[in-house]
Parts: C-alpha cells; sequence; structure tokens
C-alpha cells in the first residue's frame, strides 16, 4: 500500500483486507490526491462515509483489461473525463493538437481519448452489461442535455446516451453523489435513482417526473437552430438549486433524459469539511519515475477559498457548473491549510494563491440568493451593479492580513483573477490599497476582454468606461503607495458580436495604450456556454436577436492579427483587414496609423515575379 493512497491496484485492495470495492472511480487525469482535482475531493468524500473506493487513472481506453483492475464493484463505477473538458484538453481553438498535458505523468500527451467520458462509459459497458455507471466531472455535466460540439461542429445527444451510463452527477457533485451512494447501497435499482437533486437520468415515460418542464425534443433542436437557443435559454434559467425546475428533453415517445434541479450549495461547514479530508496533497508515487504530475506546480501552494461566481460572463461554462451563488471556507479552515503548506519542504515562502472561480468573492452577492435562490433573468453585476447586491472586501481583506502573518510566509498572491467591476462599487478602498501594497508582483492581470460595448454586451462584461477608471484609480492608488505596478489585460478576439470593425477598434487601443501581447486568445466555442450558443445559432438566447458571429477561420486568422499589428508576419492579413472595415487611413506614415504602405517599387517587383506580398 502506498502510504494513505487510495488503492490503484488489486494488490493495494488486497492488502487493506478488501475482497471487493465498493465504487470504482475512473479518470481521465492522473491520480492526484490534493482537493484541486475532482476524483480526489469524491473519493475522499466517499471514503469518509465508510465507502471503499479504488481508483483506476488514465485506463488504456483500447483494452477491456484496463478497466478489470478490481473487478466489478459492489455499487458502480463512476466516471470523469478529469479537470478539464477532454477535448480543450488536447485541441486548441484552431483544433490543432496539443503537445502537452499538464494532467498526465511527464506532461505526456495522450494518455487519454477524446470525449473521454464517452468512451470510458462504453469501454466499462462492454464489460459490466448491468452495473451502474455514474458520470461526473465538467466534461459531463456541460453534456448532460443536448449540446452543440465544436470539435465535429454537430449538436449532439445528452452524454448520458451516448456513453452507456446510467446517470450524472451535474455540477459540484458532493451532497448528489452521497445520495447516489446510500440510494445503491439501501438496495435501490439505479433505474430507479430518478430523484436526487444535481442529477440527470433517463426514463421511458414521465409518470414520476414532478412538474416537468419540456424542453425541445432532440429532433426538434436539429430541425431549427433557434429551437435549441430558446432551449438553452430555459436551461440557463434553471440553473438555480432554490428556484430551478425539473426539465426534460425528449428523444422519443420511450426516452426522455430528466435533469432535476441542481443540488444546494455547501454550507461553510460543508465547505471546511470537505477540504479538511486526509489528502496525501500530491501525486501517486507511482509517477515519480517520469517526473511526476505538471499541474500541481500550479495548485499545490494554492488555496481555493470559494466556489461559484455571480460575475455571469457569457463565454463561461461556471454558471453550469458550480452555479451563481458563492460558496466559501472559513478562515480558521484555510489557515490550518496554509500553516500545512508552511511544513512542506518543497515550500519556498510563497503562497500562489488564494481565490476560486472570482478571487474577491468571498459571499453570496445579495442577502436573498440563500433563500430564494439568484434572480433568474437578471445579472449581479451586468449592464451595471444590482443596487441589491452586497459589495464588501472587509472579510476577502481580514483573511489575507491572517495569512500573511504565519510564520514562513513571505508573500501570498492573487492570481485566480479579480472583478474589477466589482473593485469599483466598493466605496472603501482598503483592498485595492492592499492588494497592491501585498499581493502583486509588478502585473496584475485583469480580464476586460474586449473595449467595445457591443461586443461587451453579449460577453455580459461591464461597459469599457468601467474598466477605464479601475486602471486610473489602479494607477493612482500605485502612485500613492509608491510603487510602480502594471496591468496586464486579458483580451479576446471574435467573439460574437465582434466585426471587423470592432477588431479594428481593439488594435487601435492596444496602439494608444502601447501593449503589445504575446499571445491572443481567440473565442472557444466550449459547451453548454451562452457565447456558444452564439456562435452555433447567430442569435443571442436573451434576446432572440441576430448577432453577428465570426466562423471564417480566415476572418478569425485578420481579428487575431490586428492584436498583433506590429509582427512583420501579420501585415498582410492586417492590411487586408483595415480594407474590410473601411480603415484605409490605418494604413500610413501617421503615428496612429498600425502599418505603414509598402514600397512601390517591391510591390511592382513581386507582381513582375508574380507573387502578391
Amino acid at each position: 500500500m502506498k502510504g494513505n493512497f487510495l488503492p490503484i491496484t488489486r494488490e493495494e485492495m488486497k492488502e487493506r483486507g478488501w475482497d471487493q470495492v465498493d465504487f470504482v472511480y475512473v479518470s481521465g487525469d492522473a491520480y492526484v490526491d490534493h482537493p484541486s482535482f475532482g476524483h480526489a475531493i469524491i473519493t475522499r468524500l466517499l471514503e469518509s462515509r465508510g465507502y471503499r473506493v479504488g481508483i483506476i487513472a488514465q485506463p488504456d481506453w483500447r483494452k477491456p483489461e484496463s478497466v478489470q483492475v478490481f473487478g466489478e464493484p459492489r455499487l458502480g463505477f463512476l466516471v470523469s473525463a478529469g479537470n478539464m473538458d477532454s477535448m480543450v484538453n488536447h485541441y486548441s481553438v484552431s483544433k490543432r493538437r496539443r503537445s502537452t498535458d499538464a494532467y498526465t505523468p511527464g506532461g505526456a500527451m495522450g494518455k487519454r481519448p477524446d470525449y473521454a467520458v464517452t468512451v470510458y462509459g462504453n469501454l466499462i459497458r462492454q464489460v459490466y452489461k448491468k452495473t451502474p455507471i455514474i458520470l461526473g466531472g465538467i466534461e459531463a455535466s456541460l453534456r448532460r442535455l443536448a449540446h452543440y460540439d465544436y470539435w465535429s461542429n454537430k449538436l449532439k445527444r445528452s452524454v448520458l446516451l451516448d456513453s452507456g451510463a446510467d446517470i450524472i452527477s451535474y455540477g459540484m457533485g458532493e451532497h448528489s453523489i452521497i445520495e447516489i451512494a446510500e440510494a445503491l447501497d439501501s438496495g435501490l435499482s439505479i433505474q430507479d435513482i430518478t430523484y436526487i437533486p444535481g442529477t440527470v437520468c433517463k426514463v421511458k415515460s414521465l409518470d414520476s417526473v414532478y412538474e416537468p418542464t419540456i424542453l425541445p425534443s432532440y429532433e426538434q433542436l436539429k430541425e431549427d437552430k433557434l429551437n435549441y437557443a430558446r432551449s438553452f435559454y430555459v436551461q440557463y434559467c434553471n440553473t438555480d438549486p432554490f428556484s430551478g425546475k425539473c426539465l426534460v428533453e425528449p428523444y422519443s415517445d420511450h426516452l426522455y433524459v430528466v435533469q432535476n434541479p441542481p443540488a444546494k450549495p455547501l454550507s461553510q461547514d460543508e465547505m471546511d469539511l470537505v477540504y479538511g479530508l486526509p489528502y496525501m496533497r500530491t501525486y501517486h508515487p507511482s509517477y515519480e519515475k517520469d517526473g511526476g504530475v505538471p499541474a500541481i506546480k500550479e495548485i499545490k501552494f494554492s488555496l481555493i477559498s470559494n466556489r461559484g461566481c455571480f460575475g455571469g460572463c457569457s463565454f463561461c461554462a461556471l454558471t453550469f457548473h458550480q452555479g451563481r451563488i458563492v460558496q466559501t471556507r472559513s478562515h480558521e479552515s484555510l489557515l490550518k491549510e496554509a500553516n500545512e503548506m508552511v511544513k512542506d519542504k518543497d515550500f519556498k515562502g510563497y503562497i500562489h494563491d488564494v481565490g476560486g472561480p472570482t478571487a474577491n468573492f468571498r459571499a453570496p452577492s445579495c442577502e436573498k440568493q440563500l433563500k430564494y435562490g439568484v434572480c433568474k433573468e437578471k445579472q449581479c453585476l451586468f449592464p451595471k451593479p444590482c443596487k441589491n447586491m452586497k459589495v464588501d472586501h472587509r472579510d476577502y481583506v481580514a483573511l489575507l492580513r491572517k495569512l500573511r502573518k504565519i510564520p514562513g510566509v513571505k508573500k501570498v498572491f492573487i492570481r485566480s483573477g479579480i472583478r474589477f467591476d466589482y473593485v469599483m462599487a466598493d466605496k472603501d478602498d482598503t483592498f485595492l490599497k492592499e492588494l497592491c501594497q501585498y499581493h502583486i508582483s509588478g502585473q496584475l492581470k485583469v480580464a476586460p476582454e474586449h473595449i467595445s460595448d457591443k461586443v461587451l454586451s453579449y460577453m455580459g462584461k461591464p461597459p469599457h468606461c468601467v474598466y477605464e477608471k479601475f486602471i486610473d484609480k489602479y494607477y493612482k492608488m500605485n502612485e500613492k503607495e509608491g510603487k510602480k505596478q502594471f496591468v496586464v489585460p486579458y483580451l479576446m478576439s471574435s467573439h460574437p458580436g465582434s466585426d471587423m470593425k470592432e477588431a479594428v477598434k481593439l488594435a487601435e487601443y492596444l496602439r494608444d495604450i502601447g501593449y503589445n501581447p504575446q499571445q491572443v486568445q481567440d473565442f472557444y466555442p466550449t459547451p453548454s456556454t451562452m457565447s456558444t450558443v452564439m456562435y452555433y445559432t447567430g442569435v443571442d438566447p436573451r434576446t432572440m436577436e441576430p448577432v453577428y458571429v465570426p466562423k471564417n477561420p480566415h476572418e478569425k486568422a485578420m481579428q487575431r492579427a490586428l492584436m498583433q499589428y506590429r509582427k512583420p508576419e501579420n501585415y498582410k492579413l492586417v492590411k487586408e483587414a483595415l480594407h474590410i472595415a473601411g480603415r484605409e487611413d490605418l494604413i500610413g506614415f501617421d503615428k496612429k496609423c498600425l502599418i505603414k504602405p509598402r514600397q512601390i517599387k517591391k510591390e511592382k517587383a513581386a507582381v513582375k515575379k508574380g507573387k502578391r506580398k
């Protein structure tokens, strides 16, 4: 037995005196027993409830025997693609294969299949015909109903149907997985477990489904993209555990996929319990020979302080996965973890991050959410902060102060990102002051994403003027504190709504601030985001109004090139883009111009040679 890691071999199972495990957890990630990894949380939680769990990490999907390590589990298989969607893990937005996988020993690529949960599910079903299969993790969560798949450019069925699985535990799965385990342990058939919040199941009839909201059928979704846009918006309005309805997606007269309302958010005590389980906090020692698992480097000395996000960015899947209600750990829980960090032989005095989806969210956005849920058709911060929103950084500031005082801690960084509009809504500047004083090192990374208010409205981001006011305030605060620290903006090309004129405006902004981004993020249509639905349907699901969508690879290349117009290799693309936008005024020798005209002699010589310059 490898220390206190959960068993990964039959021999390790036997060493524990077990003749059978209750659950086998199959993961697309390597086994890292750290609470930043979903498989670690779920397996340790089940263990704490007395269940025997074995882990099969990155099985060879070409070999059925790879899922037979422990034999048939008593209660079922738990299947996850890992911390990332397997397709995002494998492919860039241009659909080029990535060369490394941070969640695999040695960073090796190719240790998990494309569409991992579907492949693993079918592999298990090939061997074990009737054993319950429960899907979980982000890949299954975001594919729980019919969804647009960017990589195949198709509308796909619920992953529940294509994987051969019985049920999906979607979102944050702590509540639902325990209920599923207890139901199975009591002798209930997996086919009868149709009622648990935070799950998706399949049924032959709707007789037992309580007050269902019927979505368009899969056939109707395929027939008309607008039906998909309407269906998605209904789903979007039902992601809240307090007000969400039971949704039904028909596939035939005798097959329905049923999404139960989301599970309730974890209380602070429950969050503390989950993050206080006996994790080894590192990768399994069997990976040492390969150089370990690269992903641990980013999170080993970071603290997860919250879950959920009320930011509501259209291109982000958090609404569908973690939900909009912020859940937090107590100061005591976080300080205990930090003190344990300090004892680690590899700790150099730096806590790399204290945060979550959004670092400076430390409470639900308003008082009513834990009783009535979030507003269905209103956002907390967009288009402007809600008057009922509670804006308060005092708890976060107090936490950071305590962490800074821990003996052995040299610096506490904030890297998971802050919402600058939330900072601007706070009348108290203490957080901004201490952020500049203690928690960044030379530069602050923030995400305005674009500068065009038209594009920002589709993104669900605040108007550009809010960002400009924040920048001004940030630099004044740094000056006041005697520091010279900068801002690095994250910007996105080719988001729905961004035509060539808007892309040129972004290039002009980069010119004006003197920023030359080394990397450019093109919009990536991942499953179950508002922006992805815009990309696929050509309408904004919130209004059903048409929205311009850059899809042509050449057009997208031009939008990317505009953000890096200084690169000589981008000259032709930038020139073409400026002609399309009717902005030839930006070709010239004036300081406001993006590119200079090429010399006529060279142009003529190129024509003679039959080449285009």
